[in-house]
């Protein structure tokens, strides 16, 4: 399996948990901010000038 396929995992797997919770809650807002983190690397990977772990580095940093 690659990265992004992994990546693409996870972010379906994801999903289900998310489509699980009810009740709006931390859990649930940070399940949305993993699938929204995860897409934008999967955006940037795409890129080959970009060093993927200081960018998500950085990215982490704000997020947190």
């Amino acid at each position: 399996m690659t990265v992004d396929q992994i990546l693409q995992q996870e972010i379906k797997d994801t999903q289900v948990w998310l489509s699980r919770e009810k009740d709006e809650s931390i859990y649930k807002r940070d399940l949305k901010k993993r699938i929204e983190l995860i897409n934008w690397v999967l955006e940037n990977m795409k890129n080959p000038d970009v060093e993927i772990c200081s960018l998500i580095e950085c990215r982490m940093s704000e997020t947190i």
